[in-house]
């Protein structure tokens, strides 16, 4: 028997579809990430200045964030809602959700971020309707400034 080691081998290619595919699902994964992340910031609330403020020693286990507009309305949930006792259900079903996941309602903690020009007596009412449906651990945000002396 005689061996032709003329013959040509075929060039193997391996084939870069599945790591494609990987690389968009992972960018995909990013895009939501970032934009779950956007969503608690909203950039019509100016937070007002403290020289009192401190960051909270440990994260809440579970939270609610709120930010309320100068004009009194509060953005939740991507939801805008004029009328704070409209958001009596919305606050009812994240703390059906929170208990869905063994959070109890002591260790749900409401977020506030008021902007500085949004009236205090709307703060408090808002602090009302959190507590309406049973929320009892409230923190409100602010802009840290160091003071100068």
């Amino acid at each position: 028997m005689k061996i032709n080691r003329n013959r040509a081998r075929p060039i193997e290619e391996g084939d870069l579809t599945p790591m494609i595919d990987m690389t968009f699902q992972l960018i995909a994964f990013f895009m939501v990430l970032i934009n779950f992340s956007q969503v608690e910031r909203s950039e019509a609330i100016m937070l007002p200045d403290s020289t009192l403020a401190k960051p909270p020693d440990e994260q809440p286990k579970f939270r609610v964030l709120l930010n309320m507009k100068q004009t009194g309305s509060v953005l939740f949930a991507g939801s805008e809602f004029k009328n704070l006792d409209e958001l009596k259900g919305a606050l009812s079903r994240e703390i059906r959700d929170a208990e869905r996941r063994n959070v109890q309602k002591a260790d749900i903690t409401v977020i506030i971020r008021a902007h500085s020009r949004a009236k205090m007596g709307k703060v408090q009412e808002l602090i009302g309707i959190c507590q309406d449906v049973e929320l009892e651990s409230f923190s409100l945000r602010v802009n840290e400034k160091t003071r100068s002396g």
